[in-house]
This record gives structure tokens, sequence and C-alpha cells, in this order.
């Protein structure tokens, strides 16, 4: 992870109403993020059958929820912050394009979302230079 890539992102905390729904996503990712690739991808696809696709709105809306009521998703702790968000979509009906993707020069590891073709709370010019390994999408 580049050090531009960890720096703490801003967000606000969510309504009273919604936090049970963004607490269940953030606790659901942390054990998701520690399978092994294969499984997470299966589950991810599992989950990800039936929904719409997301708009940037709305995937825009589960980050800031996500990272708005947990301090330590704001930071580099990229993929279960991208697997809490798909959750929190996929809670609400939809489901964003979800990535990992490896860039060699140097080497860095990046997991992100993406709602109509671009990335959500990510810098654009970096994600660029990532080649992607993973991706789960209502289209896949």
């Amino acid at each position: 992870m580049s050090p531009k890539m960890v720096a703490l992102q801003q967000a606000t905390a969510p309504p009273w109403r919604l936090r049970p729904v963004v607490l269940a996503a953030i606790v659901l990712a942390w054990p998701l993020a520690r399978c092994a690739p294969y499984r997470l991808h299966a589950v991810l696809r599992s989950l990800s059958k039936g929904a719409r696709a997301a708009t940037a709105e709305e995937a825009e809306r589960a980050r800031n929820a996500i990272v708005g009521l947990s301090l330590r998703h704001g930071g580099p702790r990229c993929l279960e912050r991208s697997i809490a968000i798909a959750l929190m979509c996929r809670a609400a009906g939809s489901w964003p394009d979800w990535c990992t993707g490896v860039s060699t020069h140097p080497f860095e590891a990046h997991a992100w979302v993406e709602a109509e073709g671009e990335p959500i709370g990510e810098n654009p010019d970096e994600i660029i230079h990532f080649f992607i390994t993973m991706k789960v999408s209502v289209r896949s």
C-alpha cells in the first residue's frame, strides 16, 4: 500500500437508524477479508446474485457510512472497507463492482469498489495503475 493511499479518509457518521446495518457490514467484512481469495470471490459472487447495479451515489453513501462509523476503515484497511461497502449496498438491494488489483512498480495490492464505471472514494489517477485480479459485479 502506497503512502498516498494510506491517508485517513474523512466522512461523517451515519444516522442512528442506519448504524446497526453499518456495524453488521463491518463485523461481517472482518472474517470475509481473512478468507482465501477463491472463497472470498465465491461468497461475494453469491451475495451479489439478484442485486441491481449500484449507482455511484449509493456506493458513495455506503462508503461514507462505513468510514464515518469506523475510524480503522478510513485508513489502510482497503480490503475490509471494500467488502463492507459492498455489503452495505447489498443490504439496500444493490451491488457495486467489487475489485482487487495489483501494481508492479512498486508492488502494491489494493481493493476498492466501483459504480457506474468510476472508483468510489479513490483517486482515479492512482487506480488506473492497478491490474484487476478479481472483480465481482452483477454483470459477471
